[in-house]
């Protein structure tokens, strides 16, 4: 019998239980993820209190130590942007969104450590992911493409 590969990723809340959004389960596609090709993202939570215009993320990627970007995305825009299903004002309840961004090409095999913080217009803690996406490729035929 074959042995299924490992995961290529994985995610945690590093949030607390008095943020604004809970974070049920993320889930992507494929898997493992593959440099340039689409990534569809799956993400289930609920939100505890309405998200307005004003709410943001600050986003940190690194390689190791090595920071590769940071930046503040605004929530609401970004939403409006990418025609997403669900735009602000974001009222409470429980959500699945659905999100596919195109990878690039250019991806090096590294393992990529993304660290989400978002907040909403009165700088209240809406939520916080850690996630880990390992693009390294394995020895023994195990490559990810």
């Amino acid at each position: 019998m074959p042995l299924d590969p490992p995961k290529r990723w994985s995610w945690t809340d590093c949030g607390s239980p008095d943020d604004l959004i809970e974070v049920q389960s993320l889930e992507i596609s494929p898997e493992p993820p593959k440099p340039g090709q689409p990534l569809e993202i799956t993400a289930k939570g609920i939100v505890k209190q309405t998200l307005e215009e004003g709410t943001y993320a600050d986003v940190l990627v690194k390689i190791g130590l090595i920071k590769l970007l940071s930046k503040r995305f605004d929530v609401c825009e970004e939403a409006r942007n990418a025609n997403a299903t669900i735009q602000c004002p974001v009222e409470p309840g429980e959500y699945t969104v659905v999100q596919t961004v195109d990878l690039p090409k250019e991806i090096p095999p590294a393992k990529f450590n993304v660290h989400v913080n978002a907040y909403n217009a009165d700088d209240a803690s809406a939520v916080c992911v850690n996630v880990l996406v390992d693009f390294t490729l394995h020895p023994r035929g195990l490559g990810l493409w």
